[in-house]
């Protein structure tokens, strides 16, 4: 049995990868189709007439070079706001101590419950009254300290020994010098992980900025496409959709290669302790 079990495992990944890869590669067969082959037959995976009509007009198409930049700028504003402040919450919650400590580590935990559906109302209604609305500032203030992101790093703090930090401290180390030049330097592999995280999860997001963009100027990549793809008498432009959203996956595909063992590594150390 033993002969048998590392190329049924084998088989059995490969089968899960290409089942994961079946929606991808309809849609980067679809975005090589033009709409009248896609009408005709959805079902197609083989593009009848190869074109990159839809990639050319996607490029074309009225502000989407905002809307691209737009979606880096409020991406890059939510990964360094992860990285500095829940690496700050975590390392704080991990290796400090402090009154309320368990209190605060028991809301972070409430929050990583509470659905996005549950709370948004409320904080539109902040992101109003701090005068946000329709700003990349207000679109990406929510999410600059995930409670996951918080979660993943107080993990692997856990795992740093507390006599490398006493040693620091010995020789006249502040908490603000141990932080920046021991702990962020060893927390690598938890930091790759929550910036892969919260990259995804700002790239991705539509809802959040849909409610808080007004304007075009302020629309997100999601936003943007979803508001340009409609051709004329309201039908959808599924080529031109589905060529926008190979341009949103590629940003994220290729972050994830770049950083993936290290996103390996930080899973693996958020479960040590």
């Amino acid at each position: 049995m033993t002969l048998y079990r590392r190329p049924l495992l084998y088989g059995a990944l490969i089968l899960c990868a290409l089942l994961t890869m079946l929606p991808f590669a309809l849609a980067v067969s679809g975005s090589l189709r033009s709409l009248d082959e896609i009408r005709a037959d959805p079902g197609a995976w083989i593009p009848e007439h190869l074109t990159f009509d839809n990639f050319t007009r996607l490029f074309a198409t009225e502000g989407f070079g905002g809307f691209m930049v737009n979606s880096i700028v409020v991406a890059l504003m939510v990964v360094v706001g992860n990285i500095v402040a829940a690496s700050a919450a975590g390392y704080a919650l991990a290796k400090l101590e402090f009154a309320g400590k368990r209190l605060a580590f028991g809301a972070v935990m409430a929050a990583m419950m509470v659905p996005f559906s549950a709370v948004f109302v409320t904080q539109f209604v902040i992101t109003v009254d701090m005068g946000l609305a329709d700003t990349l500032t207000g679109i990406a203030l929510p999410g600059v300290a995930l409670p996951m992101s918080v979660f993943i790093m107080r993990q692997y703090a856990l795992s740093i020994p507390d006599e490398l930090l006493e040693a620091a401290r010995i020789d006249g180390a502040g908490e603000f010098r141990i932080f920046f030049r021991i702990f962020l330097p060893l927390a690598g592999p938890a930091v790759a992980t929550i910036t892969i995280m919260s990259f995804l999860t700002s790239w991705n997001n539509f809802i959040w900025p849909l409610i808080v963009a007004q304007s075009m100027s302020t629309y997100t990549l999601p936003v943007g496409l979803a508001a340009t793809s409609q051709a004329a008498a309201h039908v959808t432009d599924y080529g031109l959709m589905l060529a926008g959203a190979i341009v949103v996956m590629l940003p994220v595909l290729l972050l994830f290669l770049f950083l993936q063992r290290y996103f390996v590594q930080g899973i693996a150390g958020t479960g040590m302790r």
